[in-house]
């Protein structure tokens, strides 16, 4: 079929939930499995409160998410392509679910407070209204 399943990671709780259960899909579906972080450069000064400063990630951090989220899906037998993309973290997956032609776009319920999440939105929600695909948004507690 090759259908691809994108899923969205940033190293969180939620973010790791998703991606365990996108490999579940992928691997019930025998799909390609596209795991994507969004990072801001480095040389970007960005002056923002103190309690954003988490939800902007480097591409060394997000090197290592995604090495660790490439290597859960490959132990599970997966093909499985990473994409570190520069910029805001529901635009990067949409982007990829289009470029790849996703069938399933997979992401976390949580990632961000209520106060993050009314001043910059939440990414499950900026996605659902987005996504090119059937959306799987798994819920994380």
């Amino acid at each position: 079929m090759d259908r691809p399943i994108v899923v969205g990671t940033d190293g969180s709780e939620s973010a790791t939930k998703a991606l365990l259960e996108a490999i579940r899909l992928a691997k019930a579906l025998d799909e390609p499995l596209h795991i994507v972080s969004a990072y801001r450069k480095k040389s970007v000064r960005l002056d923002v409160p103190s309690e954003f400063v988490g939800s902007i990630h480097s591409l060394d951090h997000v090197d290592s998410v995604l090495a660790d989220a490439g290597s859960r899906a490959r132990s599970a037998g997966l093909a499985v392509t990473t994409h570190p993309v520069e910029g805001d973290p529901a635009d990067a997956i949409v982007d990829v679910a289009v470029q790849v032609g996703a069938d399933i776009l997979v992401v976390g319920n949580r990632g961000l407070n209520s106060l993050k999440r009314f001043v910059i939105g939440s990414v499950p929600s900026k996605i659902a209204h987005s996504s090119p695909c059937t959306t799987h948004i798994v819920y994380s507690a």
